[in-house]
């Protein structure tokens, strides 16, 4: 069993960052990806990042490339995804999900999941 917590969210003005953080603890693992989603209020949860935990090859939503970067250290078990130059349209909930065979942007793929973290940007 793995077990995922978030930190790091909260209430910014558009412009400024946030850099939220997912430990893992449980089933210790190597291979797989981490993932992070969203989900805005009345919307479907979307994708917005992945990670292979072995080689750190990292992929982004459109929505958030050039602004967000996930990043992750393998001897603490924690995914980053520091988010830069936020707009009032990436407030949502945050998720972190852990893939241990590889999940891409669709969230089935993914069969972990944390209890997520509120982001707000106000305008």
């Amino acid at each position: 069993q793995v077990q995922l917590v978030e930190s790091g969210g909260g209430l910014v003005q558009a412009g400024g960052s946030l850099r939220l953080s997912c430990a893992a603890s449980g089933r210790t693992f190597s291979s797989g990806t981490m993932g992070w989603f969203r989900q805005a209020l009345g919307k479907e949860r979307e994708f917005v990042a992945n990670i292979w935990w072995s080689s750190g090859s990292a992929n982004y939503a459109d929505s958030v490339k050039g602004r967000f970067t996930i990043s992750r250290d393998n001897a603490k078990n924690t995914v980053y995804l520091q988010m830069n130059s936020l707009k009032p349209e990436d407030t949502a909930v945050y998720y972190c999900a852990r893939s241990p065979f590889g999940g891409g942007p669709h969230s089935d793929g993914y069969g972990y999941w944390g209890q997520g973290t509120q982001v707000t940007v106000s305008s």
